[in-house]
């Protein structure tokens, strides 16, 4: 199984034809939609989901399916069954490839902001997306995908985050507000300048792509 960046939170898993695609939000190109089997979305901001863009996806590809949180599926109602509703707890095979559901809410930004639901996904058994969590799965998670950075977090919590997963592998993502010198930044916090985790650190750049 391979696995994509496409920039800033979207992530792609390929197997062969096989082509699942993770958050394709307003911070990705439109070409991740190419070829898509399937889309999961973990919650309902742009720079995860688009509501006209994946109505247009649907229109355009009448095999294209999605899963996400209930949330997002209302504002994509009139899709049909094409949309599918998850929560946490739920087992599913999607494209051929095994996602668990884990988690609810999306971080808290401020308490006067309304949060707003949240999913993440476990694939393959290999790889979780937490989306604008940190969700901490009740199972093994070999490679974490890590949101690092966001107008809810701060490193410091992060390293505490990846600490707790203890995956064998974390990946950055969702650091497209980021210049170099905050991507170089964070890296090092989360990697030999930090205070030390059990988990290396690496940052994919979009278009990056590793073998899992």
């Amino acid at each position: 199984m391979q696995l994509t960046k496409l920039g800033h939170a979207c992530v792609v898993f390929s197997d062969g034809d096989r082509r699942l695609v993770v958050d394709p939000g307003s911070f990705t190109e439109d070409s991740a939609w190419d070829g898509a089997s399937a889309v999961l979305i973990t919650h309902e901001h742009a720079d995860h989901f688009l509501a006209d863009r994946t109505r247009a996806a649907l229109d355009a590809d009448p095999a294209l399916e999605v899963w996400t949180n209930p949330a997002v599926a209302a504002q994509l109602e009139g899709a049909g069954r094409r949309v599918h509703t998850v929560g946490a707890g739920d087992a599913l095979t999607v494209a051929g490839f095994d996602v668990q559901v884990h988690g609810e809410w999306h971080a808290v930004i401020h308490p006067d902001i309304p949060r707003v639901r949240n999913v993440g996904f476990l694939v393959a058994g290999q790889v979780f997306h937490p989306g604008d969590a940190l969700t901490v799965p009740d199972t093994a998670v070999p490679t974490l995908l890590v949101p690092a950075h966001a107008p809810w977090s701060k490193t410091g919590e992060l390293i505490d985050y990846v600490r707790e997963v203890r995956a064998d592998r974390a990946y950055g993502v969702h650091d497209g507000l980021l210049n170099d010198r905050g991507l170089g930044l964070v890296a090092g916090l989360l990697g030999e300048r930090g205070p030390g985790t059990p988990t290396p650190y690496t940052r994919l750049a979009p278009g990056d792509s590793v073998e899992l």
